[in-house]
């Protein structure tokens, strides 16, 4: 797949990953990864709990998991697109309608999440990096996103 402006790569400490944003299940989420991809929001902020055979979480600046953007929660997309290894799907509170601008990436299938959480995008470069990056809940010295951009249509 050519990069586009339906896609974000994100320089890791780890290595390079691409995410194929898909506007098509969740417009709202979709529009917010990319507003704050061009904000610079993401720039060194840290993979803060890594769960091995799970997923990778990031999208907290302050690294402890209770952190977001200054913008309003989003409203829930769920959508039927399965959590499979590759996945991207907004992180939450236990309140449906609280995703932000946190975010996790699957290592594996995680079925259990379907249709409660809000899948927006999916790897498709860079999961051999995603399999590297540090486990931990909290990580103890986390890899991090060094620099997240729109990539240019």
């Amino acid at each position: 797949m050519a990069e586009t402006n339906e896609t974000i790569v994100l320089e890791t400490t780890k290595g390079r990953v691409v995410i194929a944003l898909r506007a098509d299940l969740a417009p709202n989420h979709v529009e917010r990864i990319k507003t704050l991809t061009t904000q610079g929001f993401y720039n060194g902020v840290p993979f803060h709990r890594v769960i091995d055979g799970f997923m990778a979480q990031t999208g907290d600046p302050t690294g402890t998991g209770s952190g977001g953007s200054e913008l309003p929660d989003l409203n829930a997309e769920f959508n039927a697109e399965p959590h499979v290894r590759g996945t991207c799907s907004m992180a939450r509170t236990n309140f449906p309608h609280s995703a932000n601008s946190q975010f996790f990436i699957c290592f594996s299938d995680a079925r259990f999440l379907d249709r409660q959480y809000t899948v927006w995008g999916k790897v498709i470069e860079g999961m051999e990096v995603v399999d590297t990056i540090k486990r931990g809940e909290p990580v103890r010295d986390p890899d991090r996103i060094v620099k997240a951009t729109v990539a240019a249509a």
